[in-house]
């Protein structure tokens, strides 16, 4: 479902790739025989394999949660960013799904959370909260202030099947919580962190109550650990893509750059900025990981790209097949001057001003990756998430670094706590 394109980037490329396949068998057989640095948290690669059995259970529950007019899922990082991106990726422009779904614990603004409080006071609610622990600020405040609402609401019965807890298996603040209130609850397996939990039912449950087929997503997520399963740099394009990755990075390359020509990518991008920033981010090294929506931001970053400082390069997902098209028809008058399009239709001139843009940004030497992506689809998502992640892994361990823990976002929680006056700090 994802092939690669490197006629825009091997120009720039100092060596081959074929010679990093002695690295490439050494490290793929440290993730799957879990040898490397975070063992500990190698649970999500075969994931798309042993969730299967949850999928009727998640199915079942969301069908109930489907009643309600709004969802609101309570989550932060990689509690939020895969089911933000999946919702993104497949909605329809502009049709409200129903149930609603709406977030919260994802940032800390008193207007944000007031404003979300006076949305759903009059509407029929449910909640999902995603948290390991229940302990992590921003959800755990987001919860205290939704609850104290609900609670005045509806009666404890009620709230029993309006709550939906995703948590630890066996310990933690949420699992007590839920656990002593009847709550039902759904798994975050203790080997899969946060930002590698989007095929689990942190993000396939939201998913299923918006109404799309998590059947489909994992099925894409299987098909893409079946093309990941071999080492081999000529076969597998999720590996390629993180081996060239690395030798931009070590050819001076310091940024890249994900960028799509499709509005439904946006979250997909944020997603993916958690992702690799979080697990490549340590020690000093790593790539600083941005992403860009064309040609939108041709606007505004294009300048930059094409003449700019270069340390940066670009990796393109391209959708090779739109979900909708239209064509432009002719008019008389051609006051615009764009007759000489009738005819063509609107994803053929966006398919156009890529090219364009591949072309003037190698001229201006920044090397692009290109993923072709098959089309807009549950099974493309779940495949799409599946390969970035295991490239994520690949590309972390190529420059040495533990991919699964993030020991730089305690920093920050620290001296916040400080401020607070939280006992113990």
């Amino acid at each position: 479902m994802i092939k690669l394109n490197d006629a825009y980037v091997t120009p720039f490329l100092k060596g081959n790739i074929r010679d990093f396949q002695p690295f490439v068998d050494n490290i793929h057989n440290m993730i799957h025989n879990k040898t490397g640095k975070g063992s500990d948290f190698l649970g999500w690669v075969e994931l798309p394999n042993t969730i299967t059995d949850q999928l009727p259970s998640i199915q079942k529950v969301a069908n109930r949660l489907k009643q309600y007019d709004v969802l609101v899922v309570i989550g932060i990082g990689g509690s939020y960013l895969g089911t933000k991106a999946g919702l993104n990726f497949l909605e329809t422009p502009f049709k409200q799904t129903k149930p609603e779904i709406v977030f919260a614990g994802h940032n800390m603004s008193s207007t944000y959370m007031v404003e979300l409080l006076n949305y759903i006071k009059n509407k029929n609610v449910a909640v999902n909260v995603i948290s390991k622990s229940g302990t992590t600020t921003e959800p755990a405040i987001a919860f205290r202030l939704i609850m104290d609402q609900l609670k005045e609401r509806y009666s404890k019965e009620e709230l029993q099947s309006r709550i939906v807890a995703t948590t630890d298996q066996a310990r933690g603040a949420l699992y007590q919580l839920s656990k002593a209130e009847g709550y039902d609850q759904f798994v975050i397996p203790d080997d899969v962190g946060g930002r590698y939990s989007v095929l689990s039912p942190v993000g396939l449950l939201p998913l299923a109550v918006a109404g799309y087929d998590v059947e489909k997503i994992v099925q894409g997520a299987q098909q893409a650990y079946q093309d990941a399963s071999s080492s081999d740099l000529s076969k597998n394009v999720s590996y390629q893509y993180a081996v060239l990755r690395y030798m931009l990075y070590q050819q001076g390359k310091k940024i890249e750059m994900l960028a799509s020509y499709e509005p439904n990518m946006q979250y997909v991008n944020e997603w993916w900025k958690q992702l690799f920033g979080e697990s490549e981010g340590k020690e000093n090294k790593g790539l600083f990981i941005s992403s860009a929506l064309f040609s939108t931001d041709l606007h505004s970053l294009g300048q930059y790209i094409q003449e700019g400082e270069r340390h940066i390069f670009e990796t393109i997902i391209h959708i090779d097949t739109p979900t909708k098209d239209i064509e432009i028809q002719k008019q008389d008058n051609d006051l615009d001057g764009l007759n000489y399009l009738a005819g063509k239709t609107l994803s053929y001139v966006n398919t156009k001003a890529e090219e364009g843009t591949l072309m003037a940004h190698q001229e201006g030497q920044v090397p692009n990756i290109v993923l072709h992506l098959e089309n807009v689809s549950e099974a493309s998502f779940g495949y799409m998430m599946y390969f970035f992640e295991i490239a994520c892994a690949m590309s972390a361990y190529l420059i040495d670094i533990n991919p699964f823990d993030q020991p730089g976002v305690e920093s920050y929680k620290k001296h916040m706590f400080q401020l607070l006056g939280k006992p113990g700090y």
